[in-house]
C-alpha cells in the first residue's frame, strides 16, 4: 500500500513538470496566431471562475442564498461597486435569505 503512494506522487511530478517544462522547451518564439493567444489569455481568469463559483453557490447552508448573492454580486461589480462593497452586499443578502429560506 505505501508502495503505491510513492507511485502516485512520481507520476504526478512527472505530469506537472511536464505541463510546466513542454511549453518552454517546444514553443521558442512569439505566438502569432491570435485563437491562441486570446485563449491563452483568458485562462487565468476561467480557472478562476471554474473554481470559485461553485463555491459561492456551496458555501451557505442552501443553494438559494448562494445563488441570490452571487446574483447580486455580479448585479453590483456590473455598476461600478468596489470589491468591498459587493462583498458587504454578498454577506446582507446571504443573511436575509438564510433567515427567509
Amino acid at each position: 500500500m505505501e508502495h503505491e503512494i510513492w507511485i502516485y506522487i512520481a507520476v504526478m511530478s512527472a505530469v506537472t513538470l511536464a505541463i510546466r517544462i513542454l511549453p518552454l522547451t517546444l514553443i521558442r518564439g512569439e505566438i502569432k496566431n491570435n485563437f491562441i493567444r486570446s485563449f491563452l489569455y483568458y485562462v487565468p481568469y476561467v480557472t478562476l471562475a471554474v473554481m470559485t463559483f461553485p463555491a459561492i453557490v456551496h458555501a451557505t447552508q442552501s443553494e438559494i442564498s448562494g445563488g441570490a448573492a452571487l446574483i447580486f454580486g455580479i448585479v453590483a461589480a456590473w455598476f461600478g461597486a468596489s470589491l468591498f462593497n459587493v462583498a458587504i452586499l454578498c454577506c446582507v443578502v446571504v443573511f436575509i435569505t438564510e433567515l427567509i429560506v
